[in-house]
This record gives C-alpha cells, sequence and structure tokens, in this order.
C-alpha cells in the first residue's frame, strides 16, 4: 500500500490510499480542483479513483464532496446516518454503506471504528492489505478502549494532534469553542495523542504522521515536542514522526 497526505486542518481533509487494485481517498475536504491538481502530483488521475470513505460530514471533510461525484463518479462509503445528512448523495448511484467493516477484492479490509465527535455519526479506518495496516484517525475526543487491539502495532498512523491545551485555552476563542475542542466529542490535543500513541505502536510501526493540527492552536513544534517527551516518559526509543500540513502534500508513504 501506499498513501499520501494531499491536505490536512480544519480548512480541508483529504489523503489518498492506494492498494494492489484501488485508488482510495480517505475524506473530501477542500475542493475538487485542489484535490485533482495534488493527485496529478503523485502521477494518479482524478478518474481513477473508484472509491472515497467519510468519516463524518463536517464541511471540512465533505466539501469537495459534491462536485468531485458529479464529475468522476466513485463509489462513496459512507453510513446510514451519514448518507442522509448528504444531499448531493440523494440522487447518487454510486453507494456503499458500511457499518463495521468492507472488503475489497484484492484482498484489503477497511475496520471501520466509531469515534467520538460533535457530528451525527463519526468513523475513522483500519486499512489492512497483505498484512500491512494504515490507520487513519481523526476528530475525536477519545479513543474507546475497545479498539485497541486493532489499533495496536500497525505499520502507519495517520493520527489526529490537534491542538495544544495551553495554547487553545490562553487563545482567542469564544469559550464554548473551547469547551467544544476540549470536550469529550471535541478533539485529541497532542498530549491526548501522544498518550495513545505511546500504547499502541510496536515493532512492526514504522511511521507516524500527525494530523488535523490546529493553525490557530497549534505548531508542528509544540506537537512533535509533547510526543517526543512522551515518548520519552514510556522510554519509547521511535523517532519517525512528522506533522501533516493544510495547503502542503505530504511525501508518498509506503507500507
Amino acid at each position: 500500500m501506499q498513501a499520501c497526505i494531499l491536505s490536512s486542518g480544519s480548512e480541508g481533509n483529504c489523503t489518498y490510499i492506494s492498494t494492489k487494485n484501488h485508488k482510495i481517498l480517505l475524506d473530501m475536504g477542500t475542493n475538487a480542483k485542489y484535490i485533482k491538481d495534488h493527485l496529478e502530483l503523485i502521477d494518479v488521475n482524478a478518474d481513477d479513483i473508484d472509491y472515497v470513505f467519510i468519516t463524518h460530514t463536517h464541511k471540512d471533510h465533505v466539501s469537495a464532496l459534491p462536485v468531485f461525484i458529479k464529475k468522476y463518479k466513485p463509489t462513496v462509503c459512507i453510513s446510514a446516518k451519514m448518507f442522509s445528512e448528504l444531499e448531493c448523495l440523494k440522487d447518487y448511484d454510486n453507494i456503499l454503506l458500511f457499518d463495521n467493516k468492507v472488503e475489497l477484492d484484492d484482498n484489503t479490509i477497511i475496520d471501520i471504528i466509531k469515534t467520538s465527535h460533535d457530528a451525527e455519526d463519526s468513523r475513522s479506518f483500519i486499512i489492512t492489505n497483505d498484512d500491512k495496516k494504515i490507520v487513519y484517525l481523526t476528530d475525536t475526543g477519545y479513543i474507546n478502549q475497545k479498539y485497541f487491539d486493532k489499533l495496536s502495532n500497525c505499520e502507519l498512523y495517520l493520527f489526529e494532534s490537534n491542538h495544544d491545551v495551553e495554547m487553545l485555552i490562553n487563545g482567542p476563542y469564544p469559550k464554548m469553542l473551547k469547551d467544544r475542542i476540549l470536550g469529550p466529542k471535541g478533539h485529541l490535543s497532542n498530549k491526548d495523542s501522544s498518550v495513545y500513541l505511546a500504547k499502541l505502536i510496536g515493532d512492526k510501526t514504522k511511521k507516524i504522521v500527525l494530523t488535523h493540527l490546529s493553525s490557530h492552536n497549534n505548531t508542528d513544534e509544540l506537537a512533535l515536542s509533547t510526543i517526543k517527551e512522551t515518548f520519552k516518559e514510556y522510554d519509547i526509543k521511535f523517532k519517525n514522526i512528522s506533522c501533516a500540513h493544510q495547503k502542503e502534500m505530504g511525501e508518498i508513504i509506503k507500507v
């Protein structure tokens, strides 16, 4: 498998995954032209995207969907609750409603786990192909411990590290928004993310990318220093960690 984050942040999220037979997008924020143009930078034609998986229906995860599906006709994989919220899908034929798992025809399995976010329904994904696993986890206030086994010792973690708590508390956001972000249906802080990852990574883990960093309440330096300090506390030597960005496409990662 290969993974490439096209965009990550509060203005739009989209990640490309390729398997032997399939080209997949996880979320579809930003806009259709941005996605098309950035796919071309890695020699992928937007016409060849055959599946789009949606985590939840907030604008920064679905804003490009109406235009993209009209032009390129991928299969949209989504829960029934999310489907009912998206008007652009009402007359669209290529829909796959998921619950806990989707199996593709090239030995690819997408395990779908529930997350805790202030949306009608929100999910994250564990993509398995030939015993290699990619975790795509974002937009959640916490991770239910019942998913730890599925999330443990995967090759690649694309993992939310949204905010630095002190920066958020002392920043310009209104109290209601601060409380939402910090709450159980909000976003993972740098410390939350680093503690979860310290418990989840294993000897198979090759790479961690911290995602959905807030442009107002976080910095690369804070996110990376927090996880490095936490890993030191847990006596973890892992160092292959980077940050995803809003308008800067990431590297192609092979697993």
